[in-house]
């Protein structure tokens, strides 16, 4: 999957208005990720995406070691992402569900098992329940 894809299919799956907020989303839960799973599986992940896509992952690496798996679960991720994106946080869980489900398919093999693997439970959900699946203590908010 190209980047221009990638981006396209997050606007159009978030309907966002513009490619700018596709863009912004990405690089804000792509980034949360890379704080939450251990650097190794993040560089995997990158590899595997679109070079600009990858790096929203790689960023985190350089700010004092916060990349290697830092504990936190769905309310710091949300929040995090929600801060990023400058959006409020029902929007940001549901921004995160369709980025990531957008990951997945651009990936192959298992990393995104590998990836949901390394998250705690609360938070498996999100690379799981996609852009139209329902999920748990949390909020699905279309629109823009």
């Amino acid at each position: 999957m190209r980047h221009d894809e990638f981006i396209g299919q997050v606007q159009a799956r978030a309907h966002l208005g513009g490619r700018d907020k596709a863009e912004r989303a990405s690089r804000a839960t792509l980034e949360t990720l890379g704080e939450r799973v251990p650097e190794g599986l993040a560089d995997k992940l990158a590899a595997q995406l679109p070079h600009e896509i990858g790096e929203n992952l790689r960023r985190t690496e350089v700010y004092g070691g916060l990349g290697t798996g830092e504990h936190f679960g769905r309310h710091e991720f949300v929040q995090r992402v929600a801060a990023r994106a400058g959006v409020d946080e029902p929007r940001a869980l549901y921004l995160a569900r369709v980025v990531l489900e957008v990951t997945g398919q651009a990936t192959q093999g298992g990393i995104m098992n590998k990836v949901r693997d390394s998250l705690p439970e609360d938070l498996r959900d999100l690379v799981t329940s996609g852009s139209r699946g329902a999920i748990h203590h949390g909020a699905t908010h279309h629109g823009d």
